[in-house]
């Protein structure tokens, strides 16, 4: 009898299957507190509590597991559950992230990873750092990463050297510095095998030759869309992607390629805090 998977998760489209997410708590409604944690105004947590409810419900209602971390700290970060940790077919690779709140993350999501019975491949280790939002699948055999101001050479040569095979390295633009910090996955989100969207004006040069030689269509978001998140899109199967709303011209040429679209309000749990329905999610098992 063939044993089912129960983690691994190389990829970005393929059918999603379990996730970890984190309801926002009293961090996330304290977080315009400290200008260093990035937030623009302060949070209403009670109308983020009921955005992360409204995003978690269009997520379930499309078929995958959701399991929620119980887990609270003094980190609002903790609501995006992508960053800390990277699960591959052979295990959990807890990471480092860069910015200086998000610390303890890794532990936390091991713990879980741990009681859930998913072995631990191997850690970003100091001087490392690297953050989940810097890295991502363009096929289950190719890993790219981005080298940002959250995750530096250190932690792309060890994580390049757990994950192995083909490992791809990028330098993603200093933009605006670490007030408007973007990670790779900023500015590209894949949506089928042959389908991402990506924000062109800060796309790498070298990922952008990268998809013309693998024949990957692109989707290009505007402007105006792009500090709305309209280049953060979760894909649960291929085709079928959640975004957050107020992105209408991204939306539509997704329906236009043929894909699904499904939306949820986003102006707490997502612009104040920067993270979109990728960042929100950790996937666990993707088939």
């Amino acid at each position: 009898m063939t044993q089912l998977r129960r983690f691994g998760a190389q990829s970005m489209t393929s059918p999603l299957r379990d996730v970890l997410v984190k309801r926002p708590g009293g961090a996330f409604g304290r977080a315009f507190d400290d200008p260093a944690h990035g937030f623009r105004r302060p949070v209403d947590l009670d109308l983020a509590q009921r955005e992360h409810d409204a995003f978690v419900e269009v997520l379930a209602d499309l078929g995958p597991t959701v399991h929620r971390l119980g887990a609270e700290t003094d980190d609002p970060d903790l609501v995006y559950t992508f960053d800390p940790l990277l699960v591959t077919d052979r295990g959990a690779i807890p990471l480092r992230p860069g910015k200086p709140n998000r610390a303890e993350e890794p532990a936390l999501l091991e713990a879980w990873t741990t009681a859930a019975g998913i072995p631990t491949l191997g850690r970003i280790e100091a001087p490392g750092t690297v953050e989940g939002g810097d890295t991502f699948w363009l096929r289950p055999d190719l890993l790219c990463i981005g080298r940002t101001l959250r995750t530096n050479g250190s932690g792309v040569a060890q994580l390049a050297g757990l994950v192995g095979g083909d490992v791809r390295i990028f330098d993603v633009p200093y933009w605006k510095g670490d007030a408007e910090l973007i990670h790779l996955l900023s500015v590209i989100s894949p949506v089928a095998d042959e389908l991402v969207v990506v924000y062109l004006p800060l796309l790498p040069m070298g990922l952008w030759e990268l998809l013309g030689d693998l024949g990957v269509r692109t989707i290009a978001v505007p402007d105006e869309e792009f500090a709305t998140l309209g280049c953060n899109v979760l894909t649960v199967r291929p085709g079928v992607a959640i975004l957050a709303e107020g992105n209408p011209v991204t939306a539509g040429a997704l329906a236009a390629a043929g894909c699904e679209v499904y939306t949820y309000p986003a102006s707490q749990i997502g612009i104040n805090g920067s993270g979109g329905p990728t960042c929100m999610t950790r996937p666990i098992l993707r088939d």
